[in-house]
């Protein structure tokens, strides 16, 4: 794996642990602004339990990479970013089809970047 692709990998689990941060533990009003929704949805106790589940996902999701650089080593390690990247990918493709256009820039752009850089 080139030294491109490890920081990619580094910067990609940071960001998903910077996004559980909002999602879980960031003001309603910040996580309104944040994921383009309304503050008086965001300060509805369901909408809260369904940002913190959805934190709890991104920041272990973020931890699992920034593992795999300890855990994993050689062929092995550059499967599970791949697949980890794919995932990401895939779930940004989704959030910016279903939530905020925003996600597509902030989520499935750098998971396509790094996947990319996993494969030259």
């Amino acid at each position: 794996m080139n030294s491109v692709s490890l920081i990619l990998v580094v910067i990609l689990g940071i960001l998903h642990i910077g996004i559980m941060g909002l999602e879980m533990f960031a003001s309603p009003a910040t996580q309104a602004k944040s994921f383009g929704m309304p503050e008086r949805f965001v300060h509805q106790p369901e909408a809260q339990t369904a940002l913190k589940n959805q934190g709890i996902y991104n920041g272990m999701l973020g931890v699992l990479f920034l593992l795999s650089l300890v855990l994993f080593s050689g062929s092995a390690q550059v499967m599970v970013f791949r697949l980890l990247s794919a995932f990401v990918l895939v779930v940004g493709l989704y959030g910016g089809f279903t939530a905020t256009k925003k996600i597509f820039l902030i989520q499935a752009l750098p998971g396509l970047v790094t996947l990319v850089s996993l494969f030259i």
